[in-house]
């Protein structure tokens, strides 16, 4: 077969490759967007009742439970995980311990206060008394690092600063144990900054989109092999 007969072959089964490529890659993102569905659709309903924890750990609970506790906040022990942005805005996240009578001591994120302009001024987070609360918060996860993010463990002192730690780590630091989740305080609970929790990733439909841009992606490929292998036969190739 002659070079000239091969490339229409050549760009039929490329084309062909690139839409099954693209087909898989859109049921890809549209299995993430049924995932991430079913996580958004956990997290609505961790509001819907207010669970007294007393001394059970978090494990026992579902992720996103709306949760009341009681036990001392530690204000001379707290971490601010860095690289945390808010409405565009560089800052950190408080993690503030707060150790329960008869259970593990169990972090708690404060919020989101902004960077101060240089790492050599932390921002002050200190607690108005060291004393017994009760509060209410939801059941969550550390977060975790994007591609482009990197990781830091904790050091410099009190408060330590930290990036995208695990909670090994930040129970190696502060010499104690650590429950495994932690709590993100309620937005009109006192001593807290600025928290506007949502459901984790990207929104469902997000994946959607994408999937159907693949899968667009994909018509057009066939499209263009049913193209060429039209014209193909119109010059009498075989």
């Amino acid at each position: 077969m002659s070079g000239a007969r091969a490339a229409p072959w050549v760009a039929t089964l490329l084309l062909l490759a690139a839409a099954a490529l693209c087909l898989r890659l859109g049921l890809w993102q549209w299995q993430r967007g049924s995932a991430r569905e079913l996580e958004w659709e956990r997290f609505a309903r961790g509001s819907a009742t207010l669970l007294e924890l007393q001394t059970q750990p978090l494990a026992s609970v579902p992720l996103y439970q709306h949760v009341r506790v009681s036990g001392q906040l530690d204000a001379a022990h707290q971490f601010l995980l860095d690289n945390r942005s808010w409405q565009g805005h560089p800052g950190y996240e408080v993690l503030t311990p707060l150790r329960r009578p008869g259970a593990p001591t169990v972090l708690v994120d404060r919020g989101w206060v902004p960077f101060t302009g240089s790492r050599a001024q932390l921002p002050p987070v200190g607690l108005s008394a060291d004393a017994a609360v009760t509060l209410s918060a939801r059941v969550g996860l550390l977060p975790s690092a994007g591609l482009a993010l990197g990781h830091a463990p904790p050091g410099g002192g009190w408060p330590a600063v930290t990036a995208f730690p695990s909670m090994a780590e930040l129970s190696r630091y502060l010499g104690e144990p650590l429950e495994e989740r932690l709590l993100l305080l309620d937005a009109a609970a006192p001593e807290g900054y600025v928290r506007d929790w949502q459901a984790p990733g990207l929104s469902p439909l997000r994946h959607f989109s994408y999937a159907i841009q693949w899968w667009c992606f994909a018509a057009l490929a066939l499209g263009a092999a049913l193209v060429l292998n039209v014209r193909r036969r119109a010059r009498g190739s075989p």
